[in-house]
C-alpha cells in the first residue's frame, strides 16, 4: 500500500500542555491512519512531541531541516534532508507531502503555512491544508482570513483551500476525506 505524507508546521519552543497533548494525538492519529510524517526535523519543542508520537505509534518520519538548525536535528529519523537555507527547505516540504497541518506555533510556522496556502490559492498544488485551532489559538487568523475574503481580497472562497479543525482526529478525518476524492 501507497504511504501518504502528512508535513506538519510546528514549533521548537517548550510550550503549555494542551499543545503537547493535541500534537501527541495528532502524530498517533496520522500513524494510526497509515501516513508518514514530514516535518522540520527539530528535536525540541512541538517539534520533538510530534516525531516522538508518530515513530512510537509505527510511523516514519521524515525531516527536512536547514544547515543553520542540523545540531537540533532529530538523529533517529527515517530520513533526514539538510538544505541550504529557507527556500529550498520550503520546496521539499511542497514536493515531499500530500497534505500540510499547522499546529499552534510561531513566526516560521506561519511563514510555512502561508506560503503553502498562497500555492493552492494559485492551484499550483491541490493538497489538503488543515489549521489545527488547538483552544481557539487560530480564531484571530480565521476572523482575518474571512475578512479578506468578505472584502474582496480573495479570489477564491477560503472554504475551497483552507480547512480549521478543532481536534487532532477531526484535522486528519478531514485530509482522509480530501484524498479519496
Amino acid at each position: 500500500m501507497f504511504m501518504k505524507n502528512i508535513c506538519v508546521f510546528c514549533s521548537t519552543n517548550e510550550v503549555e500542555i494542551k499543545y503537547v497533548q493535541d500534537t501527541e494525538r495528532l502524530g498517533f492519529f496520522i500513524a494510526k491512519n497509515n501516513f508518514n510524517l514530514v516535518w522540520g526535523g527539530g528535536n525540541r519543542g512541538l517539534m520533538k512531541v510530534i516525531s516522538d508520537s508518530v515513530q512510537s505509534n509505527g510511523g516514519k518520519v521524515f525531516g527536512v531541516t536547514m544547515e543553520l538548525f542540523k545540531g537540533h536535528r532529530r538523529i533517529n529519523a527515517d530520513e533526514m534532508i539538510i538544505t541550504k537555507d529557507f527556500p529550498e527547505r520550503k520546496k521539499l516540504f511542497l514536493k515531499k507531502s500530500d497534505a500540510f497541518i499547522l499546529l499552534p506555533g510561531g513566526i516560521g510556522s506561519f511563514d510555512e503555512i502561508t506560503e503553502i496556502i498562497e500555492l493552492k490559492k494559485h492551484s499550483f498544488h491541490l493538497k489538503p491544508i488543515v489549521v489545527l485551532n488547538t483552544d481557539k489559538f487560530y480564531d484571530g487568523l480565521k476572523i482575518q482570513l474571512k475578512r479578506m475574503e468578505e472584502d474582496g481580497f480573495l479570489t477564491r472562497s477560503l472554504d475551497e483551500f483552507l480547512y480549521f479543525a478543532d481536534t487532532p482526529k477531526e484535522a486528519i478525518n478531514y485530509i482522509k476525506e480530501s484524498l479519496n476524492k
